[in-house]
Order: C-alpha cells, then sequence, then structure tokens
C-alpha cells in the first residue's frame, strides 16, 4: 500500500469510527502532514482520494469536513406528466398569508424568511456616504431624479453587468425600487389581465402574490436541483398560449438550485423561438460560493427578449430599496410604466449606492459575505443532518443562504410549522410554495442568520418533527 493510501485509510478508519462526524471539519493538510510526520504532497493526495470516495469535502477557505449523510431533494421534476400541467388563476388563502405574514415577524427565530443578515452590511459605512452624498448633491438629493434612475449609478450596475456575461449601457437600465417593482414593471409590460405565466415549481410566494394582483394565470413547471424541467416546459409551452415566463435561474428561491449554463441557454432558446419574454429575477447572483460568478439567463439573449431583473437587497441594504431592470427590447413600455406609478425611484438612496459602488469597496464586501454564507450554510445543512429525521434531504447550494429541506414521506410540514410558532420559531412550510396540493412534507429555510439560538431552534424543529411522526402513528386515522 502506497503512503498516501495509508493516510487515508487511516482518516477513512476515524470516520467510520465516529471520531469525526458528518460535517466536522478535519485536520487541515499542513497539521495532518506535522501529526502523521509525512509530506504536505502525500495529504493532498490522501485528501484527493478521500474526496472521490465521497467521504470528505472541500468548503472554500474553510477546510476539509467530513461529507454529510444527506441527500439531495428527489428529482420531482422526473415523475410529474407534463399532461398534467395546466394553467390556475392565482387565488392565495388565509393560510397561506398568515404564513407570510409570521414568517417576517422579528421576534420569532427567523429560519422562514428569504431575508439577508442586515447585521453583515456595512451600515456605518453607507449611512455615512448617504449624508455625504446629500452634502454633495443639495438640490439633486431632494429633487425628482430622472425617470430612468441617476447615470452615475446605471454606469456602475452596467460596468458590473459584465459579471453576469452581460453587455449592458447605462441607458439599458431604468432604476426601481427593489426588485419586486421590476418584476412587476416586467409582468405588466408584456402580460394583459387573463394572460398565462410560466414558472418553476416551487414558486417563490411573492411571484404568486404579483400574477394574483395582475390578474394573471400561473403555469407551473416542475424543477429540480437543475432548475427548470425544459422538456414539461416546451410541452406546456405548446398545448397553452404562454405571455411570459419567470425564472430565478442563479440560486433559486426556495431551492437554493443553480441552473447550469448550457441549461441557460436552452431555456433562453426555446422561449426565443417562441417569442415569449423570459423574466429572469437574479437577486442572489452575485452571492456565488465559488470564485467566479455564475452568468445570468440575460447573458444568452440574442433577441432582447429577456428581461433582466435585480437589486442590492440581498447583498447590500435591503430597506434602501434600490434595484433595476434591463428590459431589452420592452424598454420604452418599461419606463413609461415606471414613469406612470411612481415617477422615480428616491434619490439619496440612489446616490449613496452610487457612491458606495464606486469607492465603497462593494466587492471586499461581496467576498466576506460569501465567505460568511457558504460557513452558515454547510452549518445548517451538517445540523440538519444532526437533528432532523432519518431520511431527510435537503438541497446543496453552491450561493446564496436558502435551503430547502424535504422530510421523509408522511411527515407534515405545515403541521410542524404550527408547532414551531409556539416556540417562537419560523419555518416556511412547502404548502406556501405552490397553488397545488405538493411539497406537503417540504419546508425552506434560511442560513442567513445561523447562530448558536438558531441551532438551539433548529434541534426542537427536528423534536418536534419526530413528536409529529409519533402522534400520526399513534392515530392512523387522523
Amino acid at each position: 500500500m502506497l503512503l498516501y493510501e495509508e493516510v487515508a485509510a487511516r482518516i477513512g478508519e476515524m470516520i467510520g469510527n465516529g471520531i469525526y462526524r458528518a460535517g466536522e471539519r478535519i485536520p487541515s493538510i499542513r497539521a495532518l502532514s506535522r501529526q502523521m510526520r509525512v509530506s504536505v504532497n502525500t495529504v493532498m493526495e490522501a485528501y484527493a482520494r478521500l474526496e472521490n470516495l465521497g467521504m470528505i469535502e472541500a468548503r472554500p477557505q474553510s477546510g476539509y469536513y467530513v461529507c454529510s449523510n444527506l441527500t439531495e431533494p428527489s428529482r420531482r421534476a422526473a415523475v410529474e406528466k407534463a399532461g398534467d400541467i395546466a394553467p390556475n388563476p392565482v387565488t392565495l388563502g388565509d393560510a397561506a398569508l398568515e404564513v407570510m405574514r409570521n414568517i417576517a415577524n422579528p421576534s420569532l427565530v427567523p429560519l422562514g424568511g428569504g431575508i439577508p443578515n442586515t447585521e453583515l452590511s456595512p451600515v456605518d459605512k453607507l449611512n455615512r456616504m448617504l449624508a455625504s452624498e446629500a452634502r454633495r448633491f443639495r438640490l439633486q438629493s431632494i429633487s425628482y431624479p430622472p425617470s430612468q434612475g441617476h447615470k452615475r449609478l446605471r454606469t456602475q450596475i452596467a460596468r458590473r453587468s459584465l459579471n453576469s456575461g452581460c453587455s449592458l449601457s447605462p441607458e439599458d437600465i431604468v432604476i426601481t425600487s427593489g426588485c419586486v417593482e421590476a418584476m412587476n414593471l416586467a409582468l405588466q409590460a408584456v402580460c394583459r389581465p387573463g394572460d398565462t405565466v410560466a414558472i418553476g415549481s416551487p414558486v417563490y410566494p411573492t411571484f404568486l402574490k404579483s400574477i394574483q394582483w395582475l390578474g394573471l394565470k400561473v403555469l407551473e413547471i416542475p424543477s429540480s436541483c437543475s432548475g427548470m424541467n425544459l422538456d414539461v416546459l416546451d410541452y406546456a409551452i405548446r398545448h397553452n398560449p404562454v405571455s411570459a415566463c419567470i425564472t430565478i435561474a442563479n440560486f433559486n428561491n426556495p431551492l437554493g438550485s443553480l441552473m447550469p449554463d448550457d441549461k441557460k441557454r436552452e431555456l433562453v432558446k426555446l422561449l426565443a423561438k417562441h417569442e415569449i419574454p423570459l423574466i429572469e429575477d437574479d437577486v442572489y447572483g452575485d452571492l456565488a460560493y465559488g470564485s467566479s460568478r455564475p452568468p445570468s439567463t440575460k447573458a444568452f439573449d440574442e433577441k432582447g427578449l429577456v428581461l433582466y431583473c435585480s437589486s442590492f437587497s440581498k447583498t447590500l441594504a435591503p430597506g434602501y430599496r434600490v434595484g433595476w431592470i434591463a428590459p431589452g427590447r420592452f424598454m420604452e413600455k418599461v419606463a413609461q410604466l415606471k414613469t406612470l406609478f411612481n415617477i422615480a425611484t428616491a434619490s439619496p438612496n440612489q446616490l449613496a449606492i452610487a457612491e458606495f459602488l464606486t469607492n465603497g469597496g462593494y466587492d471586499h464586501h461581496l467576498r466576506m459575505l460569501r465567505r460568511v454564507y457558504s460557513r452558515q450554510t454547510h452549518q445548517l445543512r451538517d445540523a440538519i443532518g444532526h437533528y432532523f429525521p432519518h431520511g431527510t434531504r435537503v438541497s446543496r447550494p453552491e450561493g446564496g443562504y436558502i435551503l430547502w429541506v424535504e422530510l421523509p414521506e408522511g411527515y407534515d410540514a405545515f403541521g410542524l410549522y404550527e408547532l414551531a410558532l409556539r416556540e417562537g420559531i419560523s419555518i416556511a412550510p412547502g404548502r406556501i410554495f405552490t397553488l397545488g396540493d405538493k411539497y406537503g412534507n417540504c419546508l425552506r429555510l434560511n442560513a442567513a442568520f445561523w447562530s448558536e439560538r438558531a441551532e438551539q431552534a433548529l434541534e426542537t424543529l427536528g423534536g418536534l418533527a419526530e413528536t409529529l411522526a409519533l402522534e400520526k402513528t399513534a392515530s392512523p386515522s387522523r
């Protein structure tokens, strides 16, 4: 046996004996080199062997960890029949609306919402810039800005668009009051009441509220860890009049999934073939854990049919409500709608964000966020494997801070949500992410607020889940 194989076997044996448990960090390469009196290269080869065997995994800027025994959620898209997909009007019930209110309740342990952790934001620097820019641009800061937004901000966004594979100019961009307004402007620009919108399922609930408010119908397209099922989408388009499609291709909310680049290209090509606009929400794209940011679907747009929406709400300052849209061929319509509904986005916030992008170290801030969210997402995932029922499946995000959890069949996530509320914990049960009766055993969790308190709450959740299972076993007719 070669020396690196002996080292790998020794560490593998320790993992097998529980000395290093799932999710725990093993010695660094240099530490193990000293402990076992072997070369660094020998340890590197040993760890590579253990990685290939699926026993350990490397986490960026953190080290090597024992792989979790969790698997990813089942690929629902493969089992749903395309013929069963049909447009439906959106009517959100009282229960779904109540859940949405509760997951935003700041008094609860925030495991259910989709919001970022503002304690990680450069609050003091942003506030100083807000004040200094108001002094520097005395009249501009209290005047109506151009309806498209301040050019300095649009220029900075255009420069950064290269990171997502786009080549935008300031004139391609309209500044909005957050990404939600950008998405609503996009929907209104391409749809009329009664039209049908195709969207990946499970669906971000805010999209359902927007679709309901605009009097549209929704066509839920099953999705998995690689994004929307394009075969089902193709079938649905050929059998239904679809006016638009919505996607969160990068670190989807609620799945946490990343659509592969070739699939993004295929999605854009499929919709372009039918002249169907694609509305892209890319608010999580800048939160990639890897060394490079994934491209947007807009990067593959050759016909101007992708309406690209994003904001600084997940990365910098959610309360500033600064987002944007690059609507392609629908620019004139979107600009008119923006002027009609609220004239323009608030000047001081635009000025402060523009200054931060220019001189505030935004890329440095993003690198910090990525490290923290990567670490916390792994910690949350490891804790789920430790505390939740055997057979639980969890998504493995490569960016953002959202995880999709699939409890074993028969577990009631909505019942778990109700029990959790009594313990002061918020989770988002799967039922709010669809109009149908799917995802009853699923829930969305947020890693952005991971802490000792959050881990205690997760341990409580695991116990509550087991309690529900025992009650169901004791009362089979329930």
